[in-house]
């Protein structure tokens, strides 16, 4: 388990590195989970894999802590801005929804759905 966790950071790393030598619009660590993607491709390490994502899915809600904590340490601070909070929210959201929409009506216009 310990060789695919360095794996997975390894790759991170790699497309750190790729993206600030070569300029990429990308982020790092795309460009990574791409990689990583490949080589599990190549060499098959799916399985060993599958039991350290279950291991850091399992404890997914560890992630969330820092987020909770600064939410908590700036109450003040959303509780004054909350409508230009509030507004950036929806605003964002309605707007992934729309761009998704739009891609996924793109994608399957040529297909015949039954």
């Amino acid at each position: 388990m310990l060789f695919n966790l360095c794996l997975i950071l390894l790759c991170q790393l790699a497309g750190e590195a790729i993206v600030a030598a070569s300029g990429l619009p990308l982020p790092g660590p795309v460009c990574g989970m791409i990689l990583l993607f490949a080589g599990l491709l190549i060499w098959g390490l799916g399985t060993e894999m599958a039991a350290l994502a279950d291991g850091l899915l399992g404890n997914l809600a560890l992630l969330f802590v820092p987020a909770g904590v600064g939410v908590m340490l700036h109450a003040g601070l959303i509780g004054r801005d909350w409508l230009p909070i509030s507004v950036s929210l929806i605003g964002s959201t309605v707007l992934t929804i729309a761009v998704t929409a739009l891609i996924m009506a793109r994608l399957g216009a040529g297909r015949d759905v039954e």
